[in-house]
């Protein structure tokens, strides 16, 4: 499902129209976009929770090349499921 499918599966879900699910969505992840820049976490209770974990600075190999390179320390966002999201998933 990409996005403009599920803003179209919310919208006929929710009964709102798609420019207000649109812009829901929008509103959405730039708050959750800012909230991680800003280092902070936001944790959906039942869903999960999105934070930032740190990867350190590390050698790895390039592929092209072969040759080691120094991979600098850098952010990633991260996802975990939470408890009802996971047991849905497993059908229990």
């Amino acid at each position: 499902m990409n996005k403009a499918e599920l803003i179209l599966a919310i919208a006929e879900r929710s009964e709102l129209s798609k420019k207000d699910v649109e812009k829901a969505f929008k509103a959405l992840t730039e708050t959750v976009t800012e909230e991680l820049v800003k280092g902070g976490n936001v944790q959906i209770v039942g869903f999960g929770k999105f934070s930032i974990t740190k990867r350190a600075e590390r050698d790895g190999v390039s592929p092209h090349t072969g040759e080691l390179i120094r991979v600098k320390a850098s952010k990633t966002p991260r996802f975990k499921a939470g408890k009802a999201l996971k047991e849905a998933v497993n059908g229990r």
